[in-house]
């Protein structure tokens, strides 16, 4: 990539001392690692609307669909006040260029889901997104978000850092100006990783290239964008990853030797059967592509998405 890409990020995760206690919850996997390749844009929407640190504690009382957010002791309603300004807050956040946002689980301002909603007489009526972070996700609808502890998930924590840095790449290949050889080329390079995510995805794309001299350039790469992201949020799992795989392994029939083509169908039944992680079988499928000049493999983003320093493709 040329440049960093943007992302969006709970101030308090940072390592900002802008909790209602006055704390931080600083994670150092988003700060010290994933903060190697990114520039993080923070907010925090109590502290941005006008609330003070500290603050009385918060929770989110009525219904999930139209929860209200009050003050836990003193019932003082702060709904219009974040309301307002997350309205012009993620208008705003449109000038950023983000590529996603991670949000602060269980908070009732920026919870990403699964935040607690209370009835008012002390029990729950449910669970639901933060104030903010449901206004930002109505926003940008398709953006990539998550929240710190769902990225303790392997397979989530791949999910979204794959989904970002080919948003990324996505953008710097049609912009400033939307041009059909470059978004063809995108589509080339990463045809086997949107295939990983849905191969649906892939036939809607290829379905569309196909007719986009008839559409324009700005109109296929707005309808292409829709549908990557679309596909991508679809979780890659090892049944997709192995058809994946056994699609690369017939690009060498002229190349490997008997024992070779043996070799691999081990790994990836291995890998399907959860025996080794992905990147045993893509280290492979590395050595063999380099070994004998593939050159349709060698432009494929999927043998190598991501930093390799984020090892997500090292768990089983």
């Amino acid at each position: 990539m040329n440049t960093k890409l943007r992302l969006g990020v709970s101030r308090c995760l940072l390592g900002d001392r802008v909790r209602y206690d006055g704390q931080h919850k600083l994670d150092r996997f988003i700060t010290e690692t994933l903060g190697r390749y990114v520039e993080f844009v923070p907010v925090c929407p109590e502290v941005e609307c006008g609330l003070p640190v500290p603050r009385a504690a918060m929770r989110l009382v009525g219904t999930p669909e139209s929860p209200r957010l009050m003050t836990q002791r003193t019932n003082v309603d702060l709904t219009s006040q974040m309301l307002t300004w997350a309205g012009k807050r993620v208008v705003e956040l449109e000038q950023e260029d983000l590529c996603g946002f991670i949000f602060k689980s269980k908070s009732p301002s920026s919870g990403m889901e699964r935040v607690k909603v209370y009835n008012g007489r002390g029990g729950l009526s449910g669970r639901g997104p933060g104030m903010f972070a449901r206004e930002f996700m109505k926003h940008f609808p398709l953006l990539p978000v998550e929240d710190d502890g769902r990225l303790n998930d392997p397979d989530l924590r791949e999910n979204f850092i794959e989904r970002i840095f080919t948003l990324k790449r996505y953008r710097e290949a049609t912009r400033p100006t939307p041009i059909l050889k470059k978004l063809m080329k995108f589509h080339e390079q990463h045809k086997l990783l949107i295939q990983s995510h849905s191969q649906q995805g892939v036939r809607d794309m290829g379905s569309l290239l196909a007719n986009a001299g008839k559409k324009g350039a700005a109109a296929a790469c707005e309808q292409y964008e829709r549908l990557l992201l679309e596909a991508m949020r679809l979780k890659a799992t090892p049944k997709k990853h192995t058809n994946v795989l056994q699609h690369m392994l017939g690009h060498f029939k002229k190349h490997l030797t008997h024992d070779e083509k043996s070799e691999m169908l081990e790994i990836i039944d291995r890998y399907h059967d959860g025996l080794v992680p992905l990147i045993v079988p893509i280290t492979m499928f590395q050595h063999y592509v380099n070994k004998y000049d593939v050159p349709w493999l060698i432009g494929q983003y999927y043998l190598n998405p991501n930093p390799l320093e984020l090892k997500l493709r090292n768990h089983s």
